[in-house]
């Protein structure tokens, strides 16, 4: 969304995926890279899965795939796992089911809470290395981190997590709106906006570039 302009993560595909991870995976040398299983990739089979999560190993150079869902998923996670990809859950607000969820809204309060806690579980069973937890309760997602032994990341799941995620672009205020999760450490898209608009002002106006940008 924030990198191809989308309004929701459905419409992506692999191949617009692939370059963003091989580009990730050049530029360091110590982190973890982790490539998010589009939709449409993964849902129809575990086969078709690790076609998809196989790419993005091998193609692109990632350590490990992440995807979503609950008890539908768990079928492709144990084929996954068995073909030794390393897999990270996605619970909570899943944004690819952003329509079917009505948008995008906390999730897991009330007896919903009881229904995550156990594909949390399951998750772990079946061998996942890590879960995200997005949009739901802080109680919920510290009861998770409590019961499971698997990392667990947040992102609007409060403090009582294993780690934290927030998207680059709403940390450094380049969005233009953010959720309530969200802090915003700098406002770039201003700063970024106004330094356009005075280069676009100074060669207007002939000031730009002048004597002292030009070669002799």
């Amino acid at each position: 969304m924030v990198v191809y302009g989308y309004d929701s993560t459905v419409p992506v595909t692999v191949d617009e995926l692939m370059p963003l991870v091989r580009g990730v995976v050049r530029g360091t040398s110590t982190a973890l890279v982790i490539a998010d299983l589009p939709f449409g990739s993964y849902e129809a089979s575990p086969a078709q899965a690790l076609e998809t999560a196989s790419a993005f190993m091998k193609d692109g150079g990632a350590h490990a795939v992440k995807l979503e869902g609950g008890a539908v998923a768990l079928p492709q996670v144990e084929t996954l796992v068995a073909a030794g990809v390393p897999i990270i859950g996605h619970l909570g607000l899943t944004p690819q089911s952003v329509h079917q969820l009505g948008g995008y809204r906390v999730q897991g309060r009330g007896e919903a809470g009881q229904a995550l806690l156990t594909d949390a579980k399951n998750f772990q069973s079946a061998g996942v290395s890590a879960i995200v937890l997005e949009a739901v309760p802080a109680e919920l997602a510290a009861r998770v981190s409590d019961d499971l032994t698997i990392p667990i990341i947040g992102i609007g799941a409060g403090a009582q997590v294993d780690a934290q995620i927030l998207v680059w672009q709403d940390l450094l205020g380049i969005t233009d709106t953010s959720p309530k999760f969200v802090q915003r450490y700098a406002e770039l898209g201003s700063e970024i906006h106004d330094a356009v608009h005075a280069w676009t002002r100074d060669v207007e106006q002939g000031t730009f570039p002048g004597p002292e940008h030009w070669y002799v």
